[in-house]
């Protein structure tokens, strides 16, 4: 166990729960074996050790300037891309054919989880660059894939998302950058864009936005969006970098994540800015979707591992911090103990570990998810694409509010210091925050599974969902002692099935607007569910190995996984009735409550 991860627990996952070795009997990863996938684990942990955590503080004090038109990072950014670059952690999961290793999704999920736990700032620059460069060679043209993608990919080069204006946040069809067609094949470039995690620094040599914007005549609304490639330098005929009529008009000042810049640009302003369209035009918004659902389960990812560092330095803090005396013990004169051995600081680390080892399993349920899409074919391969599109909400949206509260225990485990620069955990609190905002509200990833997922080809989705939910409650049943777990996610999914009844006969009779009212608490109650199955799995490979002959350590750590499944079982599945019956409610408070009723 490290700060940060815990080892152990990162091994029980990839070796005991997911059986990742198994992606190797596939054509496209069978290169790799388990002893490559050991290494690959331990050389991440060694970089987030010697190159990352080291600066976690200081990349947060430090934190971006813009200074003579261009953005000022800590210095450990330029070594960090490079280091990443070099050591071709950008280009994991990318085929051999894009300079890759095509290493399993899932494996390259571990190493991120590794990576954002031990420095969310210093992570986010690669994870931008990887994400971008995918979008181009997916849907650009060799040309575009040859100018660009090597040199992101090396982490010469940074890559960026640019969606976001001023006017139009998660109103993506609200935009209006233009595009005006040029010769060769390029586009006049001319808007602003905000938020731009990334978008500027002198960490890299040349910043490649992948922008969205509306190419002039195209038709209103979403269906009039197009992809571009709009670098910060393009190369003129001569083959060098020159300046592409972009700039930095501020860096905004954060509550936290503030090693990363996040950025103003206004493009064209001496109508010199060009850009080279992505694909086909006016498909923008369908490819940008790719690199966002990927950038969703991201963002759970990030928001996990950042928990999971608050909760180990709760963890280390109420082993090591010694005050009061049990509760039958009235003697003043009496040792203190350390503050774990009191039941309610018990339940606050329950809870952490309960929240963030319960959402690391389902992101990494995704990541399995999606290398199996890609090694399949024909109904197997839908099923898992389902499968995938169907949880990317839940894996966005519980492990960032939850990873919230978990990380808030984790302050009040540390008591009045923990809201003290002097420890860690008030800067993952920062940290954290914004991860329910990332990448689409909580709000948005609401109605993305209510209003869109859960009803995907005529309920295929979540239809396959429950058989998955009902195969590992079978599994579950045949292990003795697990009944009680088994028994209850049973239970629940009956009442997942009554609510979704419910509401599409609120669908039918009162429209979308009703239906959708409370998507933010029927993700919340669908949340409770999936991470119940989750438990539910770990439980079950937990008992199992508890069967055979563990050692002290190994027993203690399985036991605590029986433990954190009661918990969870306990303490948080309860929740699902609260939820329930607000969800079936039928009042229209949402609905009907007035703008000025909000008013003096």
């Amino acid at each position: 166990m490290t700060k940060f991860i815990s080892q152990r627990n990162i091994r029980f996952m990839i070796k005991e729960v997911f059986d990742v070795k198994s992606l190797t009997n596939h054509d496209y990863y069978s290169k790799h074996n388990e002893k490559m996938f050991d290494m690959v684990i331990d050389e991440a942990l060694k970089l987030a050790v010697k190159l990352m955590y080291p600066v976690l503080e200081e990349m947060d004090r430090k934190y971006p300037v813009l200074e003579n038109g261009e953005v000022k990072v800590h210095k450990s950014v330029k070594k960090i891309m490079k280091e990443f670059g070099k050591g071709g952690w950008i280009a994991s999961a990318f085929s051999e054919e894009h300079g890759g290793e095509q290493l399993p999704i899932i494996i390259r999920g571990v190493a991120s989880f590794i990576f954002v736990a031990s420095n969310y700032s210093a992570w986010a620059f690669t994870e931008l660059s990887a994400g971008a460069a995918e979008l181009i060679t997916s849907f650009g043209s060799q040309e575009l894939i040859d100018t660009y993608v090597p040199k992101m990919l090396d982490g010469k080069w940074q890559g960026t998302m640019a969606l976001t204006e001023p006017q139009a946040g998660s109103s993506l069809s609200d935009i209006t950058t233009i595009a005006v067609p040029d010769k060769n094949s390029r586009f006049k470039i001319k808007g602003v864009k905000i938020f731009i995690s990334a978008g500027d620094h002198d960490g890299v040599e040349n910043i490649i936005h992948l922008m969205l914007a509306k190419i002039e005549n195209a038709p209103p609304g979403a269906k009039g969006i197009s992809l571009f490639v709009v670098p910060k330098k393009r190369i003129d005929d001569q083959g060098k970098l020159i300046l592409n009529d972009i700039t930095t008009t501020s860096v905004y000042h954060k509550l936290g994540y503030r090693g990363t810049p996040a950025v103003e640009i206004s493009m064209g302003e001496k109508d010199d800015c060009y850009g080279w369209l992505v694909g086909e035009e006016n498909r923008g918004l369908i490819q940008m979707f790719q690199m966002m659902n990927e950038a969703r389960i991201g963002v759970g990812l990030a928001s996990c591992g950042i928990a999971s560092a608050a909760y180990l330095a709760a963890l280390e803090y109420t082993e090591n911090r010694p005050q009061g005396r049990p509760v039958t013990l009235k003697d003043p004169l009496t040792k203190q103990i350390p503050i774990i051995e009191h039941a309610d600081v018990k339940r606050m680390l329950l809870f952490q570990k309960s929240i963030v080892e319960g959402s690391l399993s389902l992101i990494l349920q995704c990541c399995m998810y999606a290398d199996l899409k890609k090694v399949s074919a024909g109904d197997e391969k839908e099923k898992y694409a389902l499968l995938l599109d169907l949880l990317t909400p839940v894996a966005k949206a519980f492990p960032s509010e939850y990873g919230i509260s978990s990380t808030s225990a984790a302050i009040q485990c540390f008591g009045g210091y923990g809201y003290c620069e002097d420890f860690p955990v008030e800067q993952y609190f920062r940290d954290v925050r914004i991860q329910a905002i990332h990448e689409g509200t909580t709000g948005i990833q609401g109605m993305d599974l209510l209003g869109r997922k859960i009803l995907l080809k005529d309920g295929k989705a979540g239809l396959l969902f429950i058989e998955e939910v009902k195969k590992s409650i079978r599994v579950a049943r045949e292990i003795g002692e697990l009944e009680f777990f088994a028994d209850q996610l049973e239970n629940a999914m009956k009442q997942l099935e009554k609510v979704v009844d419910f509401l599409f006969n609120v669908f039918g009779e009162k429209g979308v607007d009703t239906y959708l009212s409370d998507a933010s608490l029927f993700l919340e109650f669908y949340s409770l569910i999936v991470i119940s199955w989750q438990w539910l799995i770990q439980g079950t490979t937990a008992k199992k190995a508890l069967s055979e002959n563990c050692s002290k350590k190994d027993t203690n750590f399985y036991n605590g996984k029986l433990f954190t499944i009661n918990y969870f079982f306990r303490y948080e599945l309860v929740k699902t009735y609260r939820l329930a019956t607000r969800l079936m409610d039928g009042d229209d408070l949402t609905i009907n409550m007035k703008t000025e009723y909000f008013k003096d």
